[in-house]
């Protein structure tokens, strides 16, 4: 027996000697709460808390485009732990994505605490630390009753390249002592900031799209696991006080019940904190649940309770006097975080039962039971689902192909009327009855219901439409017989091709001229339909003939290697036509290789910039040199012939502005994106002007005065709710095409564009309204009604041409968030096709 006990004793001597060398942030760092922390010391951190604690595991998911590590630390307790894929498969298996279950270990709830996801909002990375180490702590018996039914998964810093991009410049700037006061520079971030990641994206934004790395890994390792409670932490402008749940209106329809009591129990047990300690907050203000690519929407629409926490902070610096006059530190804003997050924390432990019952409810009960109106959606077969269905994968949704024809009746999207269509095979056919039956109708619903007009973000994003291919929404179940994959036929490519056909009809294409041009191979462009035996050749579609390119060694080889990509090309044995569009005639026109300048900075548009910039180095994988806007004396224009403006305040001199305009003359294109229009509205010799006439423009100032009359008499209280009436914070917008100009190839026969402010123009004279907006044009989400009358017959984009070269008018912006499919198409266009 006093073996046993003395055995006992070296034990707990063992593990007391253990736990007592897990350090505090502050025993560990020594500016902690004074100084933001390197990204490398965050990590340092995390790795003596792992090595000194049983109770925390880490698990590196991927790496930022700068080759930083991504992390999750999983934090429960060691038995726990011992069986954490025991326990992620039983989770899976209880909504139906997993056949493995075992009995091993009881049913724990998952709580997924994601911080950071803005780099400049630091507070969050620097309080993660200080959550970490509390559900460690030896000494916190009471973090440890939490844990033992529940499993914590800690992502200290989702943007770890905006993040140290952000760290960095504070560091440098930094003194000995803090600057309080605002006109100090530690309170007025450089272009671009850190709050993006590397290719200036916001990740926020992103997390049903997927468009970036960081995204794609994340997401992956989240729906491996599938959290009941997921908390995306934020900051806000310093003077703000925190914000927590519950959220804002409009909250989507299909929010379940379960998921609004947990905001309504975690706002009480978090303010009753707050409150002990005088700390100022607000709830149902603002942040709303809607968008479904939030770090606060996209688990919602998955299931769990999906929450923002937001801790005033943005452009704080070390610390800043705020408008009470009472001084905010970095110790404060994480102390703050902390607070809240380990109380969501401890909410979701003590609300288990009832947080695992309503997930389980959530993921199950609507396969069948439908939130929405429609069980089936049918995308007609198109080369444009090869991108669709590549976002279906990365969230998870089923689909299949029709192998069978069908007749069916439903919603058709570019319509908006129900009527007969037919299901034919390699139509796309996406079912609600799935695992993820909501995400599947929160992506796919023709119309999503906004019960509130104050929306923090875009309100349509409907797929169809984005992805610009024929689609139906059906009531019924389909019961047609369907396949898993289409089966794509290899190209026989003969030892000797008079030209190789490579459509032009998704981003694929463009992918496919980018390689061309950069191997110098010379490609031409249908500019109408060219018939050659059974091959019909599309307007916009790319010839690589022999002859154009005799110097290619291997030319058979070499061209079908590059081209592969695009698996409808097709091989044509003579360049003699069936309906007089011969190859060699002026029907199929050389394309120029784009020699591509894009301007960066302060004045453009960070993430305007940044989804060029993505576009063309990720996307196409294409050359552009990118150079600041102040920085435009060095530049030889003539060593280029493309210049993209992306949104933003160009203060070009006059001198430059000439330069400019001359270098269009003499064969220059500009594409001009959103604000950059302003450089070319109104001034001599170009196109662009709000107003088609004087007539028109009189009665616009006429129609705004009289506004103003009338507003004498409206009352303050709704002056926000008025302004709206004016506004799109993002909506789709019907426009009509010229399909016989290079700008529109490819696009189908409407575009719909998403609209995100309230820029407009009336058709231009003298230039080419290649894509504009119809008298009574359709729309999708929430347009104010009075913009929404000023739409009607306004150009979205125009081509000006200017001597020998052109300027692209944007009006929108196709490459928003780089998640608009038939966008993306059109800025090719205008990039590889209109010269």
């Amino acid at each position: 027996m006093k073996k046993i006990i003395f055995a006992f004793f070296l034990f707990f001597t063992f593990l007391s000697s253990n736990y007592s060398q897990v350090q505090s942030p502050s025993e560990f760092l020594p500016n902690y709460g004074k100084q933001i922390t390197h990204y490398h010391q965050v990590e340092a951190y995390f790795k003596q808390l792992t090595e000194q604690s049983t109770f925390i595991k880490k698990q590196k998911y991927g790496q930022t485009n700068e080759q930083r590590d991504l992390n999750v630390y999983f934090i429960s307790t060691p038995e726990n732990l011992a069986h954490l894929e025991q326990i992620r498969t039983n989770n899976l298996a209880a909504i139906g994505m997993s056949s493995q279950k075992t009995q091993t270990t009881g049913d724990k709830v998952i709580v997924w605490l994601s911080f950071n996801v803005h780099g400049n909002e630091f507070a969050g990375t620097e309080s993660a630390m200080t959550v970490a180490y509390e559900l460690v702590n030896p000494s916190n018996v009471t973090t440890k009753e939490w844990l033992k039914n529940t499993i914590v998964i800690l992502d200290p810093c989702i943007n770890p390249d905006g993040y140290s991009r952000y760290g960095n410049w504070l560091r440098e700037i930094s003194g000995k002592n803090t600057h309080p006061g605002l006109t100090d520079r530690e309170h007025m971030e450089v272009w671009p900031g850190g709050r993006y990641n590397h290719y200036i994206f916001d990740l926020n934004r992103d997390w049903a799209w997927q468009t970036q790395t960081e995204t794609q890994q994340r997401i992956a390792l989240y729906n491996q696991w599938m959290p009941q409670v997921h908390t995306d932490v934020h900051e806000m402008g310093y003077n703000s006080p925190y914000f927590f749940p519950p959220s804002a209106e409009p909250l989507h329809e299909f929010i379940e019940k379960y998921q609004r009591d947990f905001h309504t129990l975690l706002g009480k047990n978090i303010s009753a904190k707050f409150d002990k300690e005088n700390w100022m907050y607000n709830t149902r203000e603002r942040y709303d649940l809607f968008y479904p690519s939030y770090g606060d929407t996209y688990p919602t629409y998955n299931g769990a309770v999906g929450m923002t926490l937001e801790q005033g902070g943005i452009g704080a610096g070390r610390e800043i006097t705020m408008s009470n006059g009472t001084n905010l530190t970095i110790k404060d804003r994480l102390t703050h975080h902390a607070t809240t997050v380990l109380t969501v924390v401890e909410t979701a432990a003590s609300q288990s039962e009832q947080l695992l019952k309503g997930f389980r409810s959530f993921m199950t009960d609507f396969r069948k039971n439908t939130k929405g109106k429609y069980a089936t959606y049918v995308m007609k077969s198109n080369p444009k689902l090869d991108q669709m269905t590549q976002l279906l994968q990365k969230n998870g949704i089923e689909y299949s192909y029709a192998d069978a024809k069908q007749n069916a009746f439903g919603y058709d999207y570019q319509t908006q009327k129900e009527h007969p269509f037919a299901i034919e095979p390699n139509d796309l056919i996406i079912k609600v009855d799935q695992p993820r039956a909501v995400m599947t109708q929160v992506l796919l619903e023709p119309n999503q219901k906004l019960n509130d007009s104050l929306s923090y973000d875009i309100t349509a994003w409907t797929l169809p439409l984005a992805y610009g291919v024929k689609g139906y929404a059906v009531k019924n179940s389909i019961g047609i017989k369907t396949k898993s994959a289409i089966a794509i036929p290899e190209v026989n490519v003969p030892a000797t091709v008079y030209a190789f056909h490579i459509p032009w009809n998704n981003r694929t294409s463009a992918q496919v001229l980018s390689q061309l041009h950069q191997n110098n191979i010379k490609v031409r462009s249908a500019m109408k339909e060219a018939i050659f035996g059974s091959t019909t050749i599309a307007p916009g579609s790319l010839i690589v003939t022999k002859g154009d390119n005799p110097k290619i060694v291997d030319f058979e080889k070499t061209v079908s290697a590059i081209i592969k990509i695009k698996s409808d090309y097709t091989v044509i044995t003579t360049g003699f036509s069936a309906n007089s569009k011969d190859l060699g005639g002026e029907n199929f026109v050389l394309l120029p290789a784009p020699k591509i300048i894009l301007f960066s900075g302060k004045g453009v548009g960070s993430t305007e910039f940044g989804s060029v910039w993505f576009y063309l180095d990720q996307i196409l994988g294409y050359p552009v040199s990118i150079v600041d806007v102040d920085k435009f004396k060095r530049i030889k224009l003539h060593e280029y012939n493309t210049l993209i403006l992306a949104d933003g305040y160009y203060d070009f001199t006059e001198a430059e502005q000439k330069e400019l305009s001359e270098w269009v003359k003499n064969g220059g294109k500009i594409i001009a994106m959103n604000g950059a229009l302003s450089l070319f509205e109104g001034k001599e010799g170009f196109a662009l002007n709000s107003y088609a006439s004087d007539d028109e423009k009189v009665k616009a100032e006429k129609d705004a005065a009289d506004l103003e009359l009338k507003a004498r008499f409206l009352d303050y209280g709704n002056e926000e709710r008025r302004a709206i009436s004016a506004s799109i914070p993002g909506a789709i917008i019907e426009n009509i095409l010229d399909k016989s100009h290079p700008m529109a190839f490819g696009l189908g026969d409407t575009y719909f564009s998403l609209k995100t402010d309230d820029r407009h123009y009336s058709l231009l004279k003298n230039a080419s309204n290649v894509v504009y907006v119809p008298k009574n044009f359709k729309s999708y989400g929430f347009v104010g009604h009075e913009i929404k009358k000023k739409l009607n017959e306004t150009v979205s984009f125009a081509v000006d041409s200017k001597g020998d070269g052109k300027l692209i008018y944007m009006v929108d912006n196709p490459l928003f968030r780089c998640f608009w499919e038939n966008g993306i198409l059109l800025f090719s266009n205008a990039l590889f096709l209109v010269n």
